[in-house]
């Protein structure tokens, strides 16, 4: 990066440099200086990343993100050395030279930014729509422009260093196989999201648990129907799997509502003899205080409306009889103290769960920011949607431990948006479930 800073700054402050030195500006001179600078700047513009790296996208990224910052720098540069210039140079200066250099300053400076932010937009998957958009209509604000072009240096910096990172550490454990559990790992989701084969409910976890060797399948079940139906349903794939596999058992791994149908599936509807282990992710064991406060006091023809709104859109994708009331009415603390009295845990199966809690309503994305105080005044510690209370279950609970002022919220616990936070790597997390089943013997 040095030497691509000092090319441009050179290239661009040529003849600046000449006229201090009191050299004349000659075409002889100049025409073979400025084709090697040229061809030095371009080599800088095309060259490939300054520490090779075997990922395409992510190699771009930190091309990208080393261009960009070389822009600002060589900005700061090329103003301080042309504002030094005059004030050595008094009003005795080479005007040719002034203009010319604030002319190849503005090439070489668009060229390098643009080559840039373009690397970055197209292949970073961490500055989002969000910074896509700020970033386009501040580009013009002078200043305002400088600010927003420094937070996306650090989001895909930061990109970089912690992908990098990631890959190195997988690649260095890979004949160890962490993830290979003797009884594959069946992935529940939670309510009113689906397992879609090009979105994928839990983010960028399965294919780093497929590379440390784990086996993974999917409950794919209705997204919003009752505990009772999804447990059907779940208690038949497992069945499927052991007898297309011949595995004997599985591994569940379940968020939220599918912790309730993963047990109801286990307990009630014949499952247990095919389960080794069940890990439920924030679910709410104990129910949400808050749904029995809306449930109760919402007025009937609101809850006929939104409930059909919500049928209507999951039946579009891909639910076969979706029922937003039964399936939110099974969340209530009510409903899960009489669920877990006619479900107990199953011999023979291990039980664990995990939780999280988000620190303040900014910490979660929409709708969850909005939830965050409602639960709180009904639930307590929460995160976001569920209580930590109401998250512990089994022989063993994990609590990840919330990071400065942001915590981790329901939808972080499954890398809902892919986003990489600040001392969590939600990848890990799971690495860190599926090789701890595996020292376990499952």
């Amino acid at each position: 990066m040095i030497l691509a800073i000092l090319v441009f700054i050179l290239t661009s402050n040529l003849l600046l440099i000449l006229d201090l030195l009191g050299i004349a500006a000659e075409p002889a001179l100049l025409i073979p200086a400025y084709a090697v600078l040229s061809a030095l700047t371009i080599f800088c513009l095309i060259m490939p990343s300054f520490k090779k790296f075997p990922l395409m996208g992510l190699r771009n990224t930190q091309r990208g993100t080393a261009l960009l910052i070389e822009f600002l720098i060589t900005c700061v540069a090329d103003a301080g050395f042309l504002t030094a210039f005059l004030i050595m140079g008094g009003w005795d200066f080479d005007s040719t030279a002034v203009i010319a250099t604030i002319i190849i300053d503005i090439v070489v400076g668009n060229l390098i930014f643009w080559d840039g932010i373009i690397r970055v937009y197209i292949t970073s998957k961490q500055i989002g729509l969000k910074w896509r958009l700020i970033g386009i209509f501040c580009g013009m604000i002078p200043i305002v422009h400088l600010i927003v072009l420094g937070h996306i240096i650090k989001l895909t910096y930061r990109e970089y260093t912690d992908e990098s990172s990631r890959y190195y550490l997988n690649e260095k454990r890979l004949p160890e196989q962490v993830c290979a559990t003797r009884y594959p790992i069946l992935m529940v989701h939670g309510v009113f999201f689906r397992d879609f084969k090009h979105f994928n409910y839990w983010g960028r976890v399965p294919a780093d648990l497929e590379l440390n060797g784990a086996r993974i399948y999917y409950g794919d079940q209705e997204s919003a129907a009752s505990v009772d139906d999804c447990g059907k349903h779940l208690a038949a794939k497992i069945k499927q799997i052991v007898d297309e596999t011949g595995c004997g058992k599985v591994n569940i791994i379940a968020h939220s509502k599918g912790g309730l149908d993963s047990r109801a599936a286990i307990t009630l509807y014949g499952a247990a003899p095919y389960v080794a282990s069940l890990t439920t992710v924030n679910t709410p064991h104990r129910g949400c205080q808050f749904a029995d406060y809306l449930l109760g006091k919402a007025p009937q023809g609101l809850k006929n409306t939104v409930a059909n709104q919500y049928n209507n859109a999951l039946r579009k994708l891909g639910d076969k009889n979706p029922d937003f009331i039964a399936a939110v009415t099974d969340l209530t603390h009510d409903a899960l103290t009489a669920f877990n009295q006619r479900c107990p845990d199953m011999d023979g199966v291990y039980y664990q769960s995990i939780g999280s809690k988000s620190i303040k309503a900014a910490s979660g994305r929409f709708p969850l920011n909005l939830s965050y105080h409602l639960v709180k005044y009904f639930d307590g510690p929460n995160d976001g949607l569920v209580s930590l209370p109401s998250m512990k279950w089994g022989a063993d609970f994990t609590y990840v431990s919330p990071l400065k002022k942001r915590g981790i919220t329901h939808g972080d616990m499954i890398d809902l948006m892919r986003e990489n936070i600040d001392g969590f790597d939600v990848r890990e997390t799971y690495v860190d479930v599926v090789s701890g089943l595996k020292r376990k013997g499952f």
